[in-house]
């Protein structure tokens, strides 16, 4: 026997569609009133770190659930899970990090390949750290200059704009000669300088001292777009 139309689970699942098709219009829609412009390309693609290089150190890096999870070693120096390299573009990630340790990003950024301090990571590191280090947001000229590039101290909702024990959103931004970096939602550093304008990203695992840890920090929602050098982003 021929049985009738089930009209209210087709009418649920054509709401449910239809509620999908809104929900990726509003992000859609958000992305593009922020600036974002662009095809986002996730990092990394899967569970797989194929294409990455562990620079610097010998800190241990994995995926787990979608995570990538960097671990302290005692002895090893500051560690960089790289990947490029990049030059203008736009970069958001979630950022979980023990108490006991801070991180950063590096953009632009090289290996020394030669001399004393071959194998040696520099260039602009963005400062993943508490208040309490008063640098959130910053970019520190790792390995190189030692120096940070923005003023922090004429910031004070930066300096407290990531938050301990939870997850905090980056988002940065590189375009010419022109960088600048955002924490959760708020502005952080906005410099110029044309000392680098390609370079690999890198993930950092700080060192650590002797008897201490083991620390992790963790990365989720790791995306990147190409900006042309008229692109608006705000």
């Amino acid at each position: 026997m021929t049985q009738p139309p089930v009209r209210g689970h087709v009418t649920v699942v054509a709401a449910s569609i239809a509620f999908l098709l809104f929900a990726g219009s509003c992000l859609a829609q958000q992305d593009n009133d922020l600036g974002l412009i662009g095809t986002w390309e996730p990092l990394p693609k899967g569970d797989s770190l194929e294409g990455w290089k562990v620079r610097g150190g010998f800190a241990t890096y994995k995926v787990v659930n979608g995570e990538i999870v960097g671990t302290t070693v005692e002895g090893s120096p500051n560690t960089f899970l790289t990947i490029g390299p990049f030059s203008d573009f736009l970069l958001e990630f979630d950022v979980f990090c023990d108490a006991q340790l801070n991180s950063g990003v590096q953009i632009r950024s090289h290996v020394y390949d030669q001399g004393r301090r071959k194998g040696v990571v520099y260039g602009y590191q963005c400062e993943i750290a508490p208040a309490d280090r008063a640098h959130c947001g910053n970019f520190w000229d790792e390995g190189r200059f030692d120096k940070w590039w923005d003023d922090a101290a004429n910031k004070p909702e930066a300096r407290t704009a990531y938050k301990l024990g939870q997850w905090n959103h980056y988002r940065i931004a590189a375009q010419g000669d022109h960088i600048r970096s955002w924490v959760n939602g708020i502005a952080c550093a906005d410099f110029h300088d044309k000392t680098d304008t390609i370079g690999f990203i890198g993930l950092q695992v700080h060192a650590i001292k002797k008897g201490t840890g083991p620390y992790q920090v963790r990365w989720k929602n790791l995306r990147i777009q190409d900006l042309k050098r008229g692109d608006k982003v705000r």
